[in-house]
Protein backbone atom coordinates (compact mmCIF):
# COMPACT_ATOMS: atom_id res chain seq x y z
CA UNK A 1 0.00 0.00 0.00
CA UNK A 2 1.11 3.50 -0.80
CA UNK A 3 0.41 6.81 0.21
CA UNK A 4 0.06 10.11 -1.77
CA UNK A 5 -1.06 13.11 -0.56
CA UNK A 6 -3.15 14.83 -2.55
CA UNK A 7 -4.73 18.73 -2.18
CA UNK A 8 -2.97 18.29 1.41
CA UNK A 9 -5.45 14.97 1.97
CA UNK A 10 -3.84 11.56 2.81
CA UNK A 11 -4.92 9.09 -0.53
CA UNK A 12 -3.80 5.16 0.60
CA UNK A 13 -3.61 2.90 -2.77
CA UNK A 14 -2.89 -0.61 -3.11
CA UNK A 15 -1.37 -0.98 -6.65
CA UNK A 16 1.41 0.85 -8.34
CA UNK A 17 -0.41 1.01 -11.45
CA UNK A 18 -2.96 3.89 -12.06
CA UNK A 19 -4.28 4.54 -15.54
CA UNK A 20 -4.20 8.66 -15.94
CA UNK A 21 -7.38 9.31 -16.11
CA UNK A 22 -8.61 7.33 -12.90
CA UNK A 23 -5.56 9.31 -11.41
CA UNK A 24 -7.07 12.57 -12.49
CA UNK A 25 -10.58 11.78 -11.04
CA UNK A 26 -8.68 10.51 -7.39
CA UNK A 27 -7.29 13.85 -7.57
CA UNK A 28 -10.96 15.51 -7.89
CA UNK A 29 -11.75 13.11 -5.29
CA UNK A 30 -9.78 15.07 -2.78
CA UNK A 31 -10.94 18.16 -3.32
CA UNK A 32 -14.15 17.36 -1.83
CA UNK A 33 -15.46 18.85 0.99
CA UNK A 34 -16.82 16.32 3.26
CA UNK A 35 -14.03 13.69 2.30
CA UNK A 36 -13.74 11.84 6.15
CA UNK A 37 -10.01 10.83 6.72
CA UNK A 38 -8.61 9.82 3.49
CA UNK A 39 -8.82 7.97 0.49
CA UNK A 40 -9.07 4.30 -0.04
CA UNK A 41 -7.89 3.19 -3.72
CA UNK A 42 -7.94 -0.79 -4.26
CA UNK A 43 -5.66 -2.62 -6.27
CA UNK A 44 -8.18 -3.08 -9.46
CA UNK A 45 -8.75 0.67 -9.94
CA UNK A 46 -9.75 2.40 -13.07
CA UNK A 47 -11.30 4.75 -14.52
CA UNK A 48 -15.35 5.26 -14.27
CA UNK A 49 -17.57 8.07 -14.04
CA UNK A 50 -16.80 10.84 -11.49
CA UNK A 51 -14.99 8.59 -9.31
CA UNK A 52 -13.14 5.00 -10.27
CA UNK A 53 -14.29 1.82 -9.78
CA UNK A 54 -12.55 0.06 -7.07
CA UNK A 55 -12.46 3.16 -4.96
CA UNK A 56 -14.02 3.45 -1.45
CA UNK A 57 -14.89 7.05 -0.28
CA UNK A 58 -15.66 7.90 3.21
CA UNK A 59 -17.91 11.18 3.54
CA UNK A 60 -19.26 13.35 6.92
CA UNK A 61 -23.42 13.72 6.45
CA UNK A 62 -23.39 13.30 2.63
CA UNK A 63 -24.12 10.62 -0.11
CA UNK A 64 -22.99 10.87 -3.61
CA UNK A 65 -25.01 8.89 -6.00
CA UNK A 66 -22.16 8.69 -9.08
CA UNK A 67 -19.91 7.34 -5.79
CA UNK A 68 -22.12 4.12 -6.20
CA UNK A 69 -22.89 4.25 -9.67
CA UNK A 70 -25.76 3.35 -11.66
CA UNK A 71 -25.71 -0.48 -11.34
CA UNK A 72 -26.51 -0.50 -7.54
CA UNK A 73 -26.33 -3.62 -5.95
CA UNK A 74 -24.25 -5.33 -8.64
CA UNK A 75 -22.32 -7.80 -7.10
CA UNK A 76 -20.88 -11.61 -6.79
CA UNK A 77 -22.94 -14.86 -5.79
CA UNK A 78 -21.25 -18.36 -5.41
CA UNK A 79 -22.57 -21.96 -4.24
CA UNK A 80 -20.63 -25.02 -4.03
CA UNK A 81 -21.65 -28.37 -5.20
CA UNK A 82 -20.75 -31.85 -4.48
CA UNK A 83 -20.19 -32.77 -8.02
CA UNK A 84 -16.60 -33.09 -9.32
CA UNK A 85 -15.63 -31.07 -12.72
CA UNK A 86 -13.82 -33.49 -14.83
CA UNK A 87 -16.66 -36.03 -14.22
CA UNK A 88 -19.32 -34.19 -16.00
CA UNK A 89 -19.26 -35.85 -19.97
CA UNK A 90 -18.74 -33.05 -22.15
CA UNK A 91 -21.98 -33.68 -23.62
CA UNK A 92 -24.45 -32.79 -20.56
CA UNK A 93 -21.87 -29.94 -20.15
CA UNK A 94 -22.43 -27.86 -23.10
CA UNK A 95 -25.81 -29.32 -24.62
CA UNK A 96 -28.25 -29.51 -21.24
CA UNK A 97 -26.48 -27.57 -18.59
CA UNK A 98 -25.27 -24.42 -21.02
CA UNK A 99 -27.87 -24.81 -23.52
CA UNK A 100 -30.47 -24.94 -20.23
CA UNK A 101 -29.13 -21.97 -18.92
CA UNK A 102 -29.12 -19.40 -21.97
CA UNK A 103 -33.10 -20.73 -22.35
CA UNK A 104 -34.10 -19.66 -18.70
CA UNK A 105 -31.76 -17.00 -18.05
CA UNK A 106 -32.15 -14.13 -20.45
CA UNK A 107 -28.75 -12.23 -21.52
CA UNK A 108 -27.72 -8.96 -22.36
CA UNK A 109 -30.40 -6.64 -22.49
CA UNK A 110 -33.04 -9.58 -22.75
CA UNK A 111 -35.86 -9.51 -20.40
CA UNK A 112 -38.49 -12.50 -19.80
CA UNK A 113 -40.86 -12.79 -22.15
CA UNK A 114 -43.57 -13.46 -18.98
CA UNK A 115 -44.41 -11.42 -15.60
CA UNK A 116 -42.08 -13.38 -12.90
CA UNK A 117 -43.63 -13.90 -9.37
CA UNK A 118 -44.00 -11.45 -7.06
CA UNK A 119 -42.83 -13.39 -4.62
CA UNK A 120 -39.54 -13.07 -6.05
CA UNK A 121 -38.86 -9.03 -5.07
CA UNK A 122 -37.97 -7.42 -2.37
CA UNK A 123 -40.05 -7.39 0.50
CA UNK A 124 -40.36 -4.64 3.47
CA UNK A 125 -40.14 -1.88 1.84
CA UNK A 126 -42.77 0.75 1.82
CA UNK A 127 -42.89 0.93 -2.59
CA UNK A 128 -45.14 4.18 -2.43
CA UNK A 129 -42.54 6.05 -0.89
CA UNK A 130 -40.16 5.78 -3.67
CA UNK A 131 -40.92 7.74 -7.00
CA UNK A 132 -38.90 5.34 -9.29
CA UNK A 133 -39.54 1.78 -7.83
CA UNK A 134 -43.25 2.61 -7.33
CA UNK A 135 -43.06 3.90 -11.04
CA UNK A 136 -41.07 0.07 -12.30
CA UNK A 137 -43.06 -1.84 -9.83
CA UNK A 138 -44.30 -3.59 -13.08
CA UNK A 139 -41.23 -3.49 -15.10
CA UNK A 140 -39.20 -5.16 -13.17
CA UNK A 141 -40.98 -8.24 -12.78
CA UNK A 142 -39.65 -8.91 -16.78
CA UNK A 143 -36.42 -8.12 -15.30
CA UNK A 144 -35.82 -10.18 -11.91
CA UNK A 145 -33.76 -13.24 -13.13
CA UNK A 146 -31.82 -11.86 -15.97
CA UNK A 147 -28.03 -11.29 -16.26
CA UNK A 148 -27.85 -8.14 -18.20
CA UNK A 149 -24.60 -7.01 -19.80
CA UNK A 150 -21.67 -5.68 -19.87
CA UNK A 151 -19.12 -7.96 -17.91
CA UNK A 152 -21.59 -9.58 -16.23
CA UNK A 153 -21.44 -13.36 -16.11
CA UNK A 154 -22.54 -16.77 -15.17
CA UNK A 155 -19.61 -19.54 -14.57
CA UNK A 156 -19.09 -22.98 -13.72
CA UNK A 157 -15.57 -23.03 -11.97
CA UNK A 158 -13.68 -25.82 -10.40
CA UNK A 159 -11.55 -25.70 -7.20
CA UNK A 160 -8.45 -27.42 -6.31
CA UNK A 161 -10.16 -30.33 -5.46
CA UNK A 162 -12.39 -30.58 -9.08
CA UNK A 163 -15.18 -29.60 -6.88
CA UNK A 164 -17.55 -27.78 -8.91
CA UNK A 165 -18.94 -24.27 -8.04
CA UNK A 166 -21.20 -21.99 -9.61
CA UNK A 167 -20.65 -18.12 -10.17
CA UNK A 168 -22.99 -14.82 -11.27
CA UNK A 169 -21.87 -11.57 -11.44
CA UNK A 170 -25.19 -9.54 -11.68
CA UNK A 171 -26.55 -6.79 -10.41
CA UNK A 172 -30.19 -4.37 -10.12
CA UNK A 173 -30.61 -4.13 -14.16
CA UNK A 174 -32.02 -0.98 -15.61
CA UNK A 175 -33.73 -0.33 -12.15
CA UNK A 176 -30.13 0.66 -10.57
CA UNK A 177 -29.33 2.75 -13.78
CA UNK A 178 -32.96 4.28 -13.37
CA UNK A 179 -32.55 5.18 -9.29
CA UNK A 180 -28.65 6.32 -9.99
CA UNK A 181 -29.56 8.56 -12.62
CA UNK A 182 -32.86 10.06 -11.03
CA UNK A 183 -30.80 11.00 -8.44
CA UNK A 184 -27.56 12.50 -9.68
CA UNK A 185 -29.73 14.96 -11.81
CA UNK A 186 -31.80 15.93 -8.56
CA UNK A 187 -28.72 16.40 -6.41
CA UNK A 188 -26.79 18.36 -9.92
CA UNK A 189 -29.39 21.13 -9.36
CA UNK A 190 -30.24 21.28 -5.46
CA UNK A 191 -25.93 21.63 -5.50
CA UNK A 192 -26.38 24.56 -8.03
CA UNK A 193 -29.34 26.15 -5.57
CA UNK A 194 -27.00 25.70 -2.73
CA UNK A 195 -24.04 27.34 -4.40
CA UNK A 196 -21.45 24.27 -3.81
CA UNK A 197 -18.48 24.62 -3.40
CA UNK A 198 -18.41 20.92 -5.16
CA UNK A 199 -17.21 21.50 -8.74
CA UNK A 200 -20.00 20.51 -11.67
CA UNK A 201 -16.70 19.41 -13.42
CA UNK A 202 -16.40 16.82 -11.23
CA UNK A 203 -19.19 14.79 -11.49
CA UNK A 204 -20.17 14.80 -7.82
CA UNK A 205 -23.14 16.08 -6.84
CA UNK A 206 -24.12 15.17 -3.64
CA UNK A 207 -27.21 15.08 -1.11
CA UNK A 208 -27.18 16.18 1.93
CA UNK A 209 -28.36 14.04 5.55
CA UNK A 210 -31.19 15.37 7.24
CA UNK A 211 -33.05 16.50 3.41
CA UNK A 212 -35.41 14.76 1.92
CA UNK A 213 -33.70 14.06 -0.66
CA UNK A 214 -30.94 12.18 0.80
CA UNK A 215 -33.97 9.64 2.41
CA UNK A 216 -35.38 9.61 -1.04
CA UNK A 217 -32.42 8.09 -2.53
CA UNK A 218 -31.18 6.17 0.56
CA UNK A 219 -34.41 4.61 0.39
CA UNK A 220 -34.66 3.85 -3.42
CA UNK A 221 -30.64 2.76 -3.35
CA UNK A 222 -31.71 0.06 -0.13
CA UNK A 223 -34.18 -1.02 -2.26
CA UNK A 224 -31.87 -1.61 -5.64
CA UNK A 225 -29.11 -3.48 -3.48
CA UNK A 226 -31.84 -5.73 -2.05
CA UNK A 227 -33.31 -6.59 -5.48
CA UNK A 228 -29.65 -6.83 -7.37
CA UNK A 229 -29.53 -9.87 -4.44
CA UNK A 230 -33.18 -11.37 -5.43
CA UNK A 231 -31.97 -11.14 -9.18
CA UNK A 232 -28.87 -13.08 -8.30
CA UNK A 233 -30.75 -15.53 -5.61
CA UNK A 234 -33.51 -16.76 -8.77
CA UNK A 235 -30.48 -17.25 -11.35
CA UNK A 236 -28.94 -19.28 -9.09
CA UNK A 237 -31.73 -21.21 -7.97
CA UNK A 238 -32.47 -21.66 -11.46
CA UNK A 239 -28.99 -22.82 -12.18
CA UNK A 240 -29.25 -25.24 -9.54
CA UNK A 241 -32.71 -26.70 -11.09
CA UNK A 242 -31.16 -26.80 -14.36
CA UNK A 243 -27.66 -28.92 -13.03
CA UNK A 244 -30.22 -31.08 -11.13
CA UNK A 245 -32.44 -31.74 -14.07
CA UNK A 246 -29.39 -32.71 -15.78
CA UNK A 247 -26.79 -34.61 -13.25
CA UNK A 248 -28.49 -36.63 -10.64
CA UNK A 249 -27.89 -36.75 -6.81
CA UNK A 250 -26.68 -32.99 -7.10
CA UNK A 251 -26.48 -31.15 -3.38
CA UNK A 252 -25.89 -27.17 -3.28
CA UNK A 253 -24.32 -25.38 -0.19
CA UNK A 254 -25.82 -22.46 0.80
CA UNK A 255 -25.17 -19.22 -1.11
CA UNK A 256 -22.33 -16.86 -0.65
CA UNK A 257 -23.31 -13.64 -1.73
CA UNK A 258 -21.72 -10.15 -1.63
CA UNK A 259 -22.18 -6.70 -3.36
CA UNK A 260 -19.85 -4.24 -4.33
CA UNK A 261 -21.74 -0.57 -5.48
CA UNK A 262 -23.60 0.52 -2.66
CA UNK A 263 -22.89 3.15 0.53
CA UNK A 264 -23.60 2.21 4.17
CA UNK A 265 -23.16 3.87 7.30
CA UNK A 266 -20.67 2.65 9.25
CA UNK A 267 -18.11 3.93 12.09
CA UNK A 268 -14.60 3.97 11.45
CA UNK A 269 -11.74 5.75 13.39
CA UNK A 270 -14.01 6.88 15.94
CA UNK A 271 -16.68 8.45 13.62
CA UNK A 272 -20.17 7.42 12.20
CA UNK A 273 -19.40 7.78 8.58
CA UNK A 274 -20.92 7.36 4.96
CA UNK A 275 -18.79 4.48 3.21
CA UNK A 276 -19.43 4.38 -0.85
CA UNK A 277 -17.83 1.58 -1.99
CA UNK A 278 -17.67 1.70 -5.80
CA UNK A 279 -16.61 -0.98 -7.01
CA UNK A 280 -15.11 -2.56 -4.21
CA UNK A 281 -16.05 -5.30 -1.45
CA UNK A 282 -16.73 -5.12 1.96
CA UNK A 283 -13.51 -6.85 3.96
CA UNK A 284 -14.69 -6.86 7.44
CA UNK A 285 -12.74 -9.33 9.42
CA UNK A 286 -14.43 -13.13 9.16
CA UNK A 287 -16.53 -12.04 6.66
CA UNK A 288 -16.40 -13.93 3.13
CA UNK A 289 -16.08 -12.31 -0.36
CA UNK A 290 -15.70 -13.04 -3.87
CA UNK A 291 -13.18 -11.64 -6.20
CA UNK A 292 -13.79 -12.73 -9.67
CA UNK A 293 -11.06 -12.98 -12.89
CA UNK A 294 -11.66 -12.40 -16.21
CA UNK A 295 -12.80 -14.89 -18.65
CA UNK A 296 -10.66 -17.54 -18.59
CA UNK A 297 -8.33 -16.43 -15.23
CA UNK A 298 -9.11 -17.74 -11.70
CA UNK A 299 -11.34 -15.97 -9.47
CA UNK A 300 -11.03 -16.38 -5.36
CA UNK A 301 -13.03 -16.97 -1.85
CA UNK A 302 -11.80 -14.71 0.07
CA UNK A 303 -11.91 -13.96 3.66
CA UNK A 304 -11.90 -10.55 4.94
CA UNK A 305 -9.65 -8.84 7.73
CA UNK A 306 -10.98 -5.84 8.74
CA UNK A 307 -8.09 -3.84 7.43
CA UNK A 308 -9.10 -0.26 9.03
CA UNK A 309 -6.38 1.87 6.63
CA UNK A 310 -9.35 0.47 3.57
CA UNK A 311 -12.30 1.28 5.42
CA UNK A 312 -12.73 -2.72 5.50
CA UNK A 313 -12.62 -3.03 1.95
CA UNK A 314 -11.13 -4.77 -1.06
CA UNK A 315 -11.17 -5.10 -4.55
CA UNK A 316 -13.89 -6.28 -6.40
CA UNK A 317 -12.21 -8.23 -9.50
CA UNK A 318 -9.58 -8.25 -11.78
CA UNK A 319 -10.21 -4.34 -13.02
CA UNK A 320 -10.10 -3.44 -16.68
CA UNK A 321 -6.47 -2.81 -17.93
CA UNK A 322 -8.15 -1.68 -21.52
CA UNK A 323 -11.54 -0.19 -22.31
CA UNK A 324 -13.59 -1.54 -24.22
CA UNK A 325 -12.86 0.13 -27.76
CA UNK A 326 -9.11 -0.37 -26.89
CA UNK A 327 -9.67 -4.35 -26.31
CA UNK A 328 -11.88 -4.50 -29.74
CA UNK A 329 -9.46 -2.56 -31.62
CA UNK A 330 -5.82 -4.18 -30.07
CA UNK A 331 -6.44 -7.49 -28.98
CA UNK A 332 -6.05 -10.77 -31.26
CA UNK A 333 -8.97 -12.83 -31.01
CA UNK A 334 -7.82 -15.86 -32.29
CA UNK A 335 -5.01 -15.54 -30.09
CA UNK A 336 -7.74 -15.16 -27.14
CA UNK A 337 -9.64 -18.07 -28.38
CA UNK A 338 -6.90 -19.75 -28.32
CA UNK A 339 -6.12 -19.41 -24.79
CA UNK A 340 -9.27 -20.69 -23.75
CA UNK A 341 -9.31 -23.41 -25.67
CA UNK A 342 -6.25 -24.75 -24.71
CA UNK A 343 -7.18 -24.67 -20.81
CA UNK A 344 -10.40 -26.66 -22.07
CA UNK A 345 -13.18 -23.41 -21.20
CA UNK A 346 -16.30 -23.36 -22.87
CA UNK A 347 -16.18 -19.85 -23.25
CA UNK A 348 -17.90 -17.03 -25.03
CA UNK A 349 -15.28 -15.32 -27.21
CA UNK A 350 -16.60 -14.92 -30.79
CA UNK A 351 -16.39 -12.16 -32.43
CA UNK A 352 -14.04 -9.40 -32.49
CA UNK A 353 -16.74 -7.44 -30.13
CA UNK A 354 -16.51 -9.97 -27.84
CA UNK A 355 -12.94 -9.05 -27.22
CA UNK A 356 -13.96 -6.14 -24.34
CA UNK A 357 -14.77 -9.14 -22.23
CA UNK A 358 -11.48 -11.09 -22.74
CA UNK A 359 -9.05 -11.86 -20.22
CA UNK A 360 -6.33 -9.69 -22.09
CA UNK A 361 -8.38 -6.77 -21.46
CA UNK A 362 -8.27 -7.21 -17.87
CA UNK A 363 -5.69 -7.01 -14.93
CA UNK A 364 -3.59 -9.78 -13.81
CA UNK A 365 -5.64 -11.38 -10.57
CA UNK A 366 -3.01 -12.91 -8.96
CA UNK A 367 -0.94 -9.83 -8.96
CA UNK A 368 -4.28 -7.87 -7.88
CA UNK A 369 -5.08 -10.60 -4.61
CA UNK A 370 -1.28 -10.06 -4.11
CA UNK A 371 -1.35 -6.78 -3.83
CA UNK A 372 -4.35 -6.77 -1.07
CA UNK A 373 -2.84 -9.61 1.04
CA UNK A 374 -2.64 -7.09 3.42
CA UNK A 375 -6.86 -6.69 3.10
CA UNK A 376 -8.33 -10.39 2.67
CA UNK A 377 -6.59 -13.82 2.81
CA UNK A 378 -7.64 -16.38 0.27
CA UNK A 379 -10.01 -19.49 1.07
CA UNK A 380 -10.63 -21.14 -2.25
CA UNK A 381 -9.03 -20.80 -5.17
CA UNK A 382 -11.61 -21.62 -8.55
CA UNK A 383 -10.95 -21.95 -12.25
CA UNK A 384 -13.51 -21.86 -15.08
CA UNK A 385 -14.74 -24.31 -16.52
CA UNK A 386 -17.56 -22.87 -18.70
CA UNK A 387 -18.60 -19.45 -19.20
CA UNK A 388 -21.58 -17.41 -20.24
CA UNK A 389 -21.56 -13.35 -20.83
CA UNK A 390 -24.03 -11.32 -20.87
Amino acid sequence: MEVKVINNRPVKIWTDKVEESAMSQIENLTTLPFLFHHLAIMPDVHAGKGMPIGGVLACKDVVIPNAVGVDIGCGMCAVETNLKASEIPAEVLRKKIMRGIRRRIPLGKNHHKELQDEKYLPEGFDIDKMEIVKRRQHAIRYEIGTLGGGNHFIELQKDEEDTLWIMIHSGSRNLGKQVGDYYNEIAAKLNERWYSAVSPEVHMPFLARQTQEFDMYWNEMQYCVAFALCNRKLMMERIEEIIADSIKEVEFEPMINIAHNYAAIEHHFDSDVIVHRKGATLARKGVTGIIPGSQGTASYIVEGLGNPESFCSCSHGAGRLLSRKSAIETLDLQQEIAMLEAKGIVHAVRSRDDLQEASGAYKDIDEVIANEADLVKVKTKLLPVAVIKG
